[in-house]
């Protein structure tokens, strides 16, 4: 039997303040435990929260960028439950009353266009940290657990999508596109490795040609566009094999082994009476001014479809280029600070898209995170047109430059790498080839071509690669007339 899978996604986005939701405490990763804290972030009896207009000013601005509607009136509510990295045992978050709704994302995907319903955009304060105590790392099996509540009262936006996502790979891309999106609109630092961002995903699968959801299951806390494809195809897998086999499919939540590619229950799933939603009676609802409103609204910066139709018109990219390098802000800022210096601007996407992402994914950095900036890149292809050295000396040279942060050109000065253009030595050499694989040389002029690339590897050998490949190519060619 045929199913299709429906998904819709649950994003958690800690917004970059300077301090916390509802208190002053610091926004900080990293510190020692529980020292940004006070009576208000840890639910202390008589603390009173107080609002941070940046982190609605932030909201308001994802809902500009994901096209939803701006709520003319909006309210906090209690979310009751219990969790030991809770403090007060609620969570001051949005109901029935969310700040942003009824916006939509659009994705490009292999030739066709899939538009995503965003049902809303809601403001809370974000959980304190579990640190499990134990050989798993996890809940389970552990011999205890630390809190620490630095986190707690952090900003955090959640954005929920409708259920319009058909497949894996489609809630991947939605993913892609939402973390470029918040980092153009610079309102988080989309750190997925530190919580930055975090996806939910809730999943069901039907047969194919019927319109009624079937029974969904979350899986929690995805943290790599990776695993939230691999949790999904897993679940999915699960769940026709319950129906295949006549079962049921039960609503729950559910967690994503990655190590041995299997999903396993945490919990039953909670619905919304059992949060037990009341409206927050120490904050009034809020009613944001139009006017300032509209302003965020007009100072939105360049999102990623605009800045990859500039980047086709002005930099003359083809869409799949233009589209790699506008899926993140920093890989777009460092193309465009390259073009400044560089006219060549396709060499220059060729690089970023080549050697450099590997070496990015093998060292898993982002490209603001490692030693090479554009000066670097720029420096290498200026030495690779003047001459100075060879396109295969200039892969050696970036390696370098990427471990140690040195500028191309004093690499080549202190390991002595510049390129051989000198005829006269070239033709020395070439001789010495010819001279020792003489039967190669008479298969070449007997018509066998494919030889002669042998030829041409056994000078760049003999040189280390530091010979100028035209010219060897050039000379060869004229002896071997």
């Amino acid at each position: 039997m045929q199913y299709e899978s429906v998904i819709g996604l649950e994003i958690h986005v800690e917004l970059l303040t300077e301090s916390k939701m509802f208190c002053g405490c610091a926004v900080s990763f990293g510190e020692e435990s529980n020292t940004l804290v006070c009576p208000v972030c840890l639910g202390h009896p008589g603390s009173l929260p107080v609002i941070n207009q940046k982190a609605i000013e932030y909201t308001i601005r994802i809902g500009h960028a994901l096209n939803c509607d701006i709520a003319e009136f909006t309210q906090f509510h209690r979310k009751n439950y219990f969790y030991p990295d809770m403090p007060k045992n609620y969570q001051i978050s949005q109901y029935d009353l969310p700040l942003c709704l009824n916006g939509f994302v659009d994705l490009e995907i292999e030739g066709y266009t899939r538009r995503v319903g965003i049902t809303r955009v809601h403001i809370e304060e974000d959980t304190g940290k579990l640190v499990h105590m134990g050989e798993s790392g996890r809940i389970h099996g552990a011999d205890y657990s630390l809190v620490d509540f630095n986190r707690a009262g952090t900003p955090l936006a959640e954005i929920v999508t409708e259920p319009d996502i058909r497949s894996p790979e489609e809630a991947r891309v939605f993913l892609q596109k939402l973390k470029s999106i918040l980092e153009h609109l610079e309102v988080s630092d989309c750190n997925m490795e530190e919580g930055s961002l975090r996806c939910d995903a809730n999943v069901s699968i039907r047969k194919i040609g019927t319109m009624e959801f079937g029974v969904k299951a979350e899986l929690k806390n995805m943290n790599s566009f990776k695993f939230l494809a691999k949790g999904l195809e897993c679940e999915i897998k699960r769940q026709e094999e319950i129906l295949e086999d006549g079962g049921t499919v039960i609503q729950e939540t559910r967690h994503y082994d990655s190590v041995h590619n299997i999903t396993s229950s945490l919990r039953s799933k909670e619905e919304a009476h059992d949060y037990r939603y009341f409206p927050e009676p120490d904050l009034v609802p809020l009613e944001p001014d139009s006017g300032w409103v509209e302003n965020i609204r007009l100072n939105l910066p360049e999102l990623p479809d605009a800045r990859l139709n500039r980047f086709m018109d002005k930099y003359n990219l083809s869409r799949y280029d233009a589209a790699i390098l506008t899926s993140s802000k920093s890989v777009g800022d460092f193309f465009e600070e390259c073009a400044k210096d560089y006219q060549n601007t396709k060499t220059v996407a060729n690089w970023i898209m080549g050697d450099f992402t590997a070496k990015l994914n093998s060292a898993n950095l982002e490209i603001d995170e490692c030693a090479v900036t554009p000066k670097h890149l720029i420096d290498l292809l200026k030495l690779i047109d003047n001459g100075t050295i060879s396109g295969k000396i200039a892969k050696s040279i970036f390696d370098e430059v990427f471990e140690t942060g040195k500028l191309p050109r004093v690499i080549v000065e202190e390991k002595g790498l510049t390129q051989i253009s000198n005829e006269e030595e070239i033709i020395k050499i070439i001789d010495m080839v010819l001279e020792e694989n003489a039967s190669i040389v008479e298969d070449i002029r007997q018509g066998k071509d494919k030889a002669f690339g042998f030829l041409v590897g056994q000078v760049m050998k003999l040189t280390k690669g530091r010979a100028n490949p035209a010219l060897v190519n050039q000379i060869l060619r004229d002896k071997l007339k």
